[in-house]
């Protein structure tokens, strides 16, 4: 049942059609409370920028090509502030996330397909996240990896279950994490040579040949993640209820203050996996350093044993952390486009058996890892565009429609997006 046409963002903010919907905590004041009470969906958007698919993607790329690409981690984590921006302002002005208003708006078929991609990606985006949990913990401690991602797994529930308290609880944990990897990678950064001036030079676009450009994908792919832009709106559709125009204009900027501390903060991460892997490993005699064990072991080699180990709990925390948030974005995928809902470890069981038959038929972990995120960067269109089509609507949106010039920037991304996998498409059947 589509919403009334012009219903305005704040009334819809305390919509409560649905069985599952209900009214999101009243606002009180502007001050340092307010914007607190406000931030934290956007810290946990982007631990799924920072999970080990980024960490196989960006040390790979670090590795191989030096600072060659570090263009392309700066503009996919630019695209992403525009990205999970429109998400967040499409929940607070509508009280629906995005999964919901696609099933409401679109023909049945399109919904029912939509949702088939979505949980091929979701499926993708778990087998990133488990194996990078599964590397970390034989790194750390020896596990054989099939049992590391089944440990890795049940972190990940026991991370959802935080929510049977409340949002905070669970927010609280994924940002503990989010630190845990932003320490880690940061103690090693500042310990290593970093080639200023090629690293300014690896802010001019450009490509070393077609193999560049599908790594060049893959990191796309890892940094605009189709699943949290479902998510994020879902995180802010209900959180908090505006009372009056001026209300709800302090929501709308301290969400986009949010967006840009936790987008910004992911992007320097990302970026300092490739200075890294630049600065140790591109053109040195180090073999192997393009998987992830082979970071480990080139990192304790070139480096020592405090910078692997700092680089192997960054991953452990990165696996933990992204594995839950992939968790309950699948949920609110089922839940947007089917209106069901099914156990959480049913759930976490049906999307961690890909990511362990790969574990136990012995496929390359890291090239899996690599694969996935490519794999992802094709669904992001499938949830770009519709987010696109939705908050450029005021019957949709009411007040917080998107200017003209965010509507053709997200326009312009979306097509360069689309327009890249189809290129990639192309090389692929020409190669075959």
């Amino acid at each position: 049942m589509n919403p009334p046409a012009g219903r305005s963002a704040a009334s819809a903010l305390s919509s409560t059609d649905g069985p599952e919907r209900r009214d999101g905590q009243r606002l009180r004041g502007t001050g340092l409370r307010a914007r607190l009470a406000i931030a934290g969906p956007a810290f946990v958007a982007a631990i799924a920028y920072i999970d080990p698919g980024n960490f196989a993607t960006n040390f790979a790329a670090g590795s191989q090509y030096g600072y060659l690409l570090l263009w392309v981690i700066v503009g996919a984590n630019l695209l992403a502030m525009l990205v999970q921006n429109l998400s967040a302002k499409l929940g607070l002005a509508t009280g629906r996330n995005l999964a919901e208003l696609c099933r409401e708006r679109f023909p049945r078929p399109v919904s029912w397909g939509m949702w088939v991609q979505a949980e091929a990606v979701a499926v993708a985006t778990d087998l990133a996240e488990v194996l990078g949990g599964a590397i970390a913990l034989q790194l750390l401690f020896g596990i054989p990896l099939f049992v590391g991602g089944l440990i890795t797994g049940v972190v990940a529930f026991g991370l959802l279950a935080l929510q049977s308290r409340g949002h905070r609880p669970f927010e609280r944990a994924i940002v503990v994490l989010f630190l845990v990897v932003l320490v880690g990678l940061f103690a090693t950064v500042f310990r290593v040579d970093v080639d200023g001036a090629e690293a300014v030079g690896g802010l001019v676009p450009r490509f070393a040949g077609t193999d560049s450009l599908l790594l060049a994908t893959g990191i796309l792919g890892a940094t605009v993640m189709p699943h949290v832009i479902y998510l994020h709106s879902a995180l802010t559709q209900r959180r908090l209820r505006a009372e009056g125009p001026e209300q709800q204009r302090f929501i709308l900027r301290t969400t986009r203050i949010d967006v840009l501390v936790g987008m910004g903060t992911a992007g320097l991460v990302n970026a300092s996996m490739l200075l890294i892997a630049a600065a140790v490993f591109a053109g040195s005699a180090l073999s192997g350093t393009d998987s992830l064990d082979g970071v480990y072991t080139g990192l304790e080699a070139a480096v020592d044993k405090g910078a692997a180990l700092a680089f192997a709990i960054a991953l452990l925390a990165s696996g933990f952390a992204s594995s839950g948030v992939g968790t309950y974005a699948g949920q609110v995928v089922m839940q947007g486009f089917l209106r069901r809902r099914i156990p959480l470890l049913l759930r976490r069981a049906l999307t961690l058996a890909p990511a362990l038959v790969v574990l136990g038929v012995g496929v390359e972990p890291t090239r899996a890892l690599v694969w996935s995120q490519v794999v992802l960067s094709f669904g992001i269109p499938f949830a770009l565009v519709p987010l696109v089509l939705f908050t450029r609507r005021r019957d949709v949106m009411g007040p917080l429609v998107n200017r003209r010039l965010t509507t053709a920037a997200a326009v312009v991304v979306a097509a360069l997006i689309i327009a890249l996998n189809l290129f990639l498409l192309a090389d692929f059947a020409a190669a075959a």
